[in-house]
């Protein structure tokens, strides 16, 4: 891929269809909501933030109102997709021609509807319990155990790989390091659990060798860019020559937990502000992600119905020209981590080469140019050059190996 001069090509603002300065500083999703100097998707995200740097303002914000404030619903992309969902459904049920994607999808939202629940509240509860702060203190030193820490953390979000991206550019920003930032990067869409639950839908307990797989190449990833940082080739803003730079010095999570556990008090209203902003975090990540998830499910369903078998087993097989096909789809499909998780799951179906699912699921995050985009521009070029240099040849060799034993 070439990306050119960036700082003269206006696209390189483009994230999710949004120009930078248009991304929610909280999600990472494209935001319409003007406030506090940034665009948010919600009012949700906007309460997030000032309770984070402790805005204190009663005002507030309408998301169905006019588009110079906020999207209205029916523009949402949620809306739109589940809409055209619904519609290509009933022609389904009534129409012969669309009947094998009716059954397919049907069949898909059998199988995962209550992995969609449970990773949906848990995130909620991630998003309402977990502050961010204990986030940023522990990705800015330079230790082999903060890339333990990161992914970590990343199996604490509960965002799409795309929301991921802006939350890991931001806690750059404010002093994580390179290496802490990509083993992020590369945990937090596969490894976090509303994702984890996600896909034990999908493929049930071969799930754990997919998640686990991840955080290998997150622990190895991280690894190899702090040796890069210490040699200098790599860009980092904080490294100062591999010279360990605490943040938040002042800030003990343990005592921050104890704090919040003595002065929480467990009356009738506080558990309803507790359940609604549960609820509300809910919502958010639903908003953020379940499209994208409908969307997977929409292709997967017409992979599953239209594309003959054989034709899967010939060009994606568990082979080794199977597994390069499978990473250039891979490679070239610009979809999010939950959209994702249907195809990869239909490439298993059809072929029974679960290191091809694998690879497409990994290699979808290692080579996305949106992703190699945004740490060119934010962090360098170098940084986002080795990215898919050093990942890529551990998805295939671990793809390879669940091709022979799985």
């Amino acid at each position: 891929m070439v990306y050119g001069n960036w700082q003269n090509i206006e696209i390189i603002g483009v994230f999710c269809g949004a120009k930078m300065d248009k991304i929610d500083p909280i999600c990472g999703m494209k935001g319409t909501i003007l406030a506090h100097g940034h665009y948010f998707c919600s009012e949700h995200c906007i309460r997030k933030y000032e309770a984070e740097k402790g805005i204190i303002d009663d005002k507030k914000y309408c998301s169905g109102c006019a588009t110079e404030i906020g999207t209205p619903w029916y523009k949402e992309r949620l809306f739109i997709v589940i809409v055209a969902t619904l519609f290509l459904l009933a022609v389904g049920y009534v129409h012969p021609l669309l009947k094998p994607f009716f059954d397919a999808f049907i069949d898909y939202l059998v199988l995962i509807w209550w992995a969609l629940l449970i990773g949906f509240l848990l995130g909620g509860i991630i998003d309402y319990f977990i502050p961010r702060d204990y986030i940023k203190k522990y990705l800015s030193r330079h230790r082999k155990r903060t890339i333990i820490y990161s992914i970590v953390f990343g199996f604490l979000m509960s965002a799409c790989s795309h929301g991921i991206l802006a939350i890991a550019i931001e806690l750059y920003k404010k002093g994580a390091s390179t290496s802490s930032v990509v083993a992020f990067l590369l945990a937090a869409p596969w490894a976090n659990l509303p994702i984890t639950i996600l896909l034990f839908g999908f493929f049930g307990v071969k799930a754990t060798l997919i998640v686990v797989s991840a955080l290998i190449i997150a622990v190895i990833t991280g690894l190899i860019y702090q040796e890069l940082e210490r040699r200098g080739m790599v860009e980092c803003n904080s490294c100062m020559m591999g010279e360990d730079v605490p943040v938040l010095t002042d800030f003990s999570i343990i005592n921050d937990i104890k704090r919040r556990w003595k002065e929480y008090d467990f009356t009738m209203r506080n558990n309803i502000d507790a359940i609604k902003g549960t609820l509300q975090g809910s919502w958010s990540l639903t908003r953020m992600v379940m499209w994208w998830l409908v969307v997977g499910m929409v292709m997967a369903s017409f992979a599953r119905a239209y594309i003959p078998q054989h034709l899967f087993v010939e060009y994606m097989g568990p082979t080794l020209l199977g597994l390069l096909v499978t990473l250039f789809f891979a490679t070239i499909i610009e979809v999010c981590s939950e959209g994702s998780s249907p195809l990869a799951f239909e490439i298993f179906n059809q072929t029974g080469a679960f290191g091809n699912s694998f690879t497409f699921l990994m290699a979808g995050v290692a080579t996305d140019y949106t992703e190699i985009g945004l740490i060119w521009h934010n962090i360098g070029k170098k940084a986002a050059l080795w990215l898919p240099i050093i990942t890529v040849p551990q998805v295939l060799v671990l793809g390879y190996l669940f091709n022979i034993f799985t």
